[in-house]
């Protein structure tokens, strides 16, 4: 069974959807007291070594997707809308958890049973209107004495290891890109190996809308950046390959390379790669990347970015699969890349 990192272990099990961050960052930055820490205006997290040119910014989004509740109606029960990208289907018969000012509460989300749908709605897709979150309370009332209007809510689901180094979790995406960057900051701490300067970043709000990389890429001013995140893993079932690429679990980090993304910073990740014999992909993209590389590179007047992403099964589910080995072999690749950066550098297009 796989060990899962301390670190790792302590973000995956803490709810912080978009917008609602703040328990995961605290922990985040407890684990970067080494380094000069500081923090945007939405939030993120900036933890710092060095003064020296090149400014190098890793960038790993800490929010995850939920749900805000909107209405309670007068037998208790809770509506919501949702926080991010959800499939209803997996939200059906979940248990969850409603962050409160006085604590957690437990929950359901509940539908009409199977049993009294009519045929015809038998056949239909679930829709987000159609659930609710029960709490167990009888009336209005005592709802309302539990529970405010934008309470967020998370899917109450720990982090579970499985054979050989997998690991599954909600929260994957994507608290794994800001344990990278974190990690990997560590590592050239604890090995003294910057000639240049690094900062990581747990940024806020990327589900909703990319929102915390771009302050705070315009916050920390890098020279050059590199966001980390989670792309779907190819050897799952009913996956094409031909339109995304053969990204499977255990295959490494996936270095993109797109029309958004810094060709000089795509190169300078892939021999670091190949000089550390570190197994990786390449992942192509013609237009945006839907990750926090697209704010990042069009802040100020331009940041070259790069993307570095980690296979990741079942995305936006409270059973996202990854594979340790990847994890352990993406920290390497972006503190040996953060490593071998030098003043002067050429990253022009």
């Amino acid at each position: 069974m796989a060990r899962i990192p301390q670190l790792l272990d302590k973000l995956l099990r803490t709810a912080a959807p978009s917008g609602h961050e703040e328990p995961a960052a605290t922990i985040w930055r407890e684990e970067a007291s080494f380094a000069s820490l500081s923090s945007d205006g939405l939030g993120s997290s900036i933890a710092r070594l060095g003064e020296a040119e090149p400014l190098l910014a890793v960038v790993g989004h800490i929010d995850e997707i939920g749900l805000v509740i909107t209405h309670i109606d007068e037998k208790g029960f809770l509506w919501f809308s949702p926080i991010g990208g959800w499939d209803p289907q997996i939200l059906v018969g979940q248990r969850v958890e409603v962050r409160t000012r006085d604590g957690l509460v437990p929950g359901v989300v509940g539908r009409k049973p199977i049993h009294l749908l009519d045929p015809d709605q038998r056949k239909k897709v679930v829709e987000l209107k159609g659930l609710h979150v029960d709490v167990g309370a009888a009336d209005r009332d005592e709802a309302a004495a539990m529970v405010r209007i934008g309470d967020p809510v998370t899917i109450a689901a720990e982090p579970v290891a499985l054979a050989g180094e997998r690991l599954v979790s909600r929260a994957m995406d994507n608290r794994l890109g800001a344990y990278v960057a974190l990690e990997a900051l560590r590592r050239c701490h604890e090995r003294d190996s910057l000639s240049g300067s690094f900062a990581a970043i747990a940024a806020v709000q990327e589900e909703i809308g990319l929102f915390g990389a771009r302050t705070s890429a315009f916050e920390v001013r890098p020279d050059l950046a590199v966001a980390i995140d989670v792309t779907h893993a190819t050897d799952a079932p009913g996956i094409e390959t031909k339109q995304i690429g053969e990204h499977p679990l255990g295959s490494g980090p996936a270095i993109g390379r797109g029309s958004t993304l810094s060709p000089k910073v795509f190169e300078l990740l892939v021999e670091t790669a190949e000089e550390a014999g570190i197994e990786h992909t390449i992942a192509a993209s013609g237009r945006s990347t839907s990750t926090d590389a697209d704010a990042i590179q069009i802040s100020r007047s331009g940041i070259p970015t790069g993307l570095v992403s980690i296979p990741l099964r079942y995305m936006h589910s409270p059973v996202e699969m990854v594979d340790l080995a990847d994890v352990e072999a993406t920290i390497e690749l972006i503190a040996a890349f953060a490593a071998r950066l030098r003043a002067g550098v050429d990253l022009s297009r």
